[in-house]
């Protein structure tokens, strides 16, 4: 899964939470305002209507209606009543029986069962290729490329003013520990979002989770800006300003990023390279910077 649709999935975890100021549930039970239930079973009762309803882990069973919008993040899905706007289903099963009714879009992973007499006002779309439709247009590249470059610029530069020793760590980094620059780089890479998935499997852990997959966004961007000083830094050297530095760096990564190919894989290594150098140079001195080695003590003359 990229980024940019983890971020599509992450802010639909935050945002349906925030749809729901009635009620967070744990167990079965429906609630005239909107349902969310974190894990065990949804179950809107035949007659029985809510505004949106929204569960994480477990199965969700419609036989009333869903004013808005139904989102079940992993289980099955069974439908005999009424959705009035769409259904989104991420991982799990979804039946529409007959006699069913849902009046926006239907958007899921696995193929839905639709049985004879259901209806469907909108469309059936696969979830992964609707998330990616916007991406698939010229102009909705650009203005991706447009806006990651103007808040990686901001970023990069607020990271500099307030750590205004962040290059020299990140180079040093680098130069001197590329191997475990790159290890542990790649390490935290893929070891966040899959910690993030096991949090969220334990109900005491999904807050944690929750926040974690936000953050990932951030915390890999981070990681970019980093990589775009550090190899900005290896073309400028001191005492050039870190500015030039970081701004030569950042503004190739940029340029190579309107390249579909290119763009995606000069991200991921300037990435890797920002979180494995901010890595090691977190377990040098203070200040980001390894301690000079002192020079050898002259050999004892007789």
């Amino acid at each position: 899964m990229s980024l940019r649709r983890c971020g599509v999935v992450a802010f639909l975890f935050l945002g349906m939470l925030m749809l729901a100021p009635g009620a967070v549930a744990q167990e079965n039970g429906v609630d005239d305002d909107d349902v969310v239930i974190l894990t065990g079973r949804l179950n809107v009762a035949e007659g029985e209507s809510v505004q949106n309803a929204v569960i994480f882990n477990g199965p969700a069973v419609v036989e009333g209606t869903v004013e808005e919008w139904l989102v079940v993040f992993n289980g099955r899905t069974e439908i005999t009543g009424t959705v009035r706007e769409d259904v989104i289903v991420f991982a799990g099963d979804v039946v529409l029986r007959s006699g069913s009714e849902v009046q926006g879009d239907v958007i899921t992973l696995e193929d839905p069962q639709i049985e004879d007499g259901a209806t469907i006002g909108g469309s059936v779309d696969d979830l992964q290729t609707r998330f990616d439709l916007y991406d698939s247009t010229f102009v909705g590249r650009f203005a991706w490329w447009l806006a990651y470059t103007v808040s990686t610029l901001v970023l990069g530069l607020v990271l500099l003013f307030l750590a205004p020793r962040l290059d020299l760590a990140a180079i040093t980094s680098l130069r001197d520990r590329a191997g475990a620059a790159i290890g542990f780089g790649l390490m935290v890479f893929v070891l966040l979002p899959i910690v993030a998935g096991l949090l969220l499997v334990t109900v005491v852990g999904i807050p944690l989770g929750l926040f974690l997959i936000g953050g990932l966004a951030l915390i890999y961007s981070i990681g970019y800006v980093v990589g775009g000083l550090a190899l900005g830094r290896l073309a400028v050297r001191e005492p050039t300003s870190r500015y030039v530095a970081f701004l030569l760096g950042w503004g190739a990564l940029r340029v190579v990023a309107l390249v579909p190919f290119l763009g995606g894989l000069a991200w991921f290594v300037a990435t890797v390279l920002g979180l494995g150098t901010l890595w090691v140079a977190g377990r040098w001195a203070p200040g980001g910077v390894r301690p000079p080695t002192p020079a050898p003590a002259p050999p004892a003359t007789a």
